[in-house]
This record gives structure tokens, sequence and C-alpha cells, in this order.
């Protein structure tokens, strides 16, 4: 266990983003448990003013991000500031993309449908980064064998591989498979080869003199949405 965390967290240099990703995630769980009992009138917690102003929490989130972010420059790149610079970056992003439908919107729709993308956004930040930080990193580990080099270099070409057929799912208007393609190969290949998005780029350049072609597309967009709209819309309320 010791040899794993120092060779795929230590010498990679992952501690900060593992750090970071707790504080992000310990942040959006805090926050949402004590505006929910906020909202409920229960427990001591009440929302901050000032001068009958409603301070949201996205303003002490974007101070805590530049903070950790400058402090991740400025300190020790090995050492403990790092590590407080890390911890201070999460919980900074995690308050601020806790309400990243409010800054979307420029209104206060926390508790509305478009309240969703806030939760859409921290659920995909964490998957990603959890990606990131759980992958086969290519650099930043010493001393390797010649089979870890070759090792190594497959990786690198695969990356590039599922870089270029993410931009194709994004081009279908597949915007969640083409994020996690870009590191989870079969994502990416799933959202490549699979029929456009009817109002995407890729369909308007490719199905544009192929009637039958959209017409599919339309469908199965019409058949996806119906299928999981629902459950999707649950899981986000349930979290939020």
């Amino acid at each position: 266990m010791g040899h794993w965390w120092v060779r795929n967290i230590i010498e990679p240099g992952k501690l900060p983003l593992l750090l970071a990703l707790a504080a992000f995630v310990l942040t959006f769980v805090v926050t949402r448990v004590i505006t929910r009992l906020i909202r409920a009138g229960r427990g001591p917690f009440r929302n901050v003013s000032a001068g009958g102003l409603h301070i949201h929490h996205a303003v002490p989130g974007v101070v805590l991000t530049v903070v950790g972010g400058f402090g991740a420059f400025a300190g020790d790149r090995h050492g403990v500031s790092e590590a407080i610079a890390a911890v201070v970056f999460g919980a900074g992003a995690g308050l601020v993309l806790d309400e990243f439908a409010l800054i979307l919107h420029l209104d206060d729709v926390y508790w509305t449908e478009e309240g969703r993308k806030s939760v859409e956004a921290v659920a995909l930040t964490a998957a990603l980064v959890a990606l990131l930080l759980a992958g086969f990193v290519p650099f930043g580990v010493n001393d390797l064998t010649a089979q870890e080099l070759a090792d190594r270099g497959t990786v690198i070409a695969g990356i590039c591989a599922n870089f270029a057929l993410s931009l194709i799912a994004l081009s279908k208007g597949k915007a969640r498979l083409a994020v996690f393609g870009a590191i989870v190969p079969l994502v990416a290949l799933f959202g490549a080869v699979r029929l456009a998005r009817p109002d995407s780029r890729w369909a308007r350049r490719f199905y544009g003199r192929r009637p039958r072609t959209r017409a599919r597309a339309t469908l199965r967009a019409y058949r996806h949405d119906r299928r999981w709209s629902r459950p999707s819309r649950a899981l986000q309320d349930w979290i939020g």
C-alpha cells in the first residue's frame, strides 16, 4: 500500500489534487446541508447579510479560490504550503460551483429548475477530477523500466486518440460523453460512433442532405430524453 501511495500519488505530484478534490466535495456537501437547514428554518444557521444585502456563498468562494490559486504559485511547490493552498482552492471552488447557476443566469435561481445546473457542474467537475486522480499518469514517475516506458508511450498515444474521439463526440452534441471520453477510452468511442443529436453541429453539417439519418437522430434523441430525463432530474433534485 505504501509503495502504491508513493508511486501513484506522491511521485506524480497528485497529493495536492487529492486534497483539493476532498475539500471540494466536502465543502459542497456541507454547504448544501446548511442551505437546506436555513431554507427549512432549522438549526442555528442564518443567511449572511450586510447592510440589507444578501451575501451569497459564491462571494467567499471567489476569495478562497483566488487565495488558494495564487498561494499555490507563491508557496513551496513540495511543502505544507502547497497542501494548504490546495485545500483552500478546493473549498473555494466548491462554494463557487454550488452557485454556478446563479452566476450563469445572474439571478438567484438556487432552488429553481435552473438551479440544477449547479449540481451538474459540481458532479461533472468532481467526476472529472476523480478520473484524473485515479488515472494512469504518463509523466512524473522516476526510475522507469523499459516496459514501463513503452506503457507510457502507449498511454500517451491512447490519450491523443481519445481526445480526437472526444472532439467528434462534442461536435455531435454529446458534451458529457466528450468530457469523460477524454480519459475513458470506451466512453469516447461510444460517443463518437453513435448518431449525433439533431441540433448539433455534426448533424447540421452531415445530415442536411440525409433526411432518413436526420429522422433517426431526432427519434433516438427523443427516446433518450424521455427515458433518462426523469431519473436524471430526480437524482439531481436529491443531491440538490
